[in-house]
């Protein structure tokens, strides 16, 4: 009912930029908080950013100062803004988001196939 679609991965340069996207579509009625996670291999997956449906953000340590989420309510799109990437930051980059699909009374926890960042000289 609910689908998240990333955009933007690629391989940069340490020091180098990039811009992740996740798109929602479907029979969305609402889409609650959105945020971007990642996994390394051989590692768990973490948080990196998270963002409110008013614009609150919430940023994992390790990104902070780095990377800025923000999003588009009318587009249901979510945005990852990357600068002064580090070969630390190499994962599969996930979007989530709580959406409620048309006809549900509860939101639902949605989750995008993922899109590789690979940080590298």
């Amino acid at each position: 009912q609910v689908q998240l679609v990333e955009s933007g991965g690629g391989l940069v340069q340490p020091g180098g930029s990039l811009r992740l996207s996740c798109a929602g579509s479907g029979n969305i009625f609402s889409i609650g908080a959105m945020g971007w996670y990642r996994q390394a291999p051989g590692k768990q997956r973490e948080l990196v950013a998270t963002i409110t449906e008013d614009g609150s953000t919430n940023y994992a340590d390790s990104v902070k100062g780095r990377f800025t989420i923000s999003r588009d309510n009318a587009k249901n799109t979510v945005y990852l803004q990357m600068n002064s990437l580090k070969p630390g930051d190499t994962a599969v980059y996930y979007c989530n988001a709580y959406a409620r699909p048309v006809g549900s009374f509860w939101p639902y926890n949605y989750w995008g196939q993922g899109t590789q960042v690979t940080v590298s000289s």
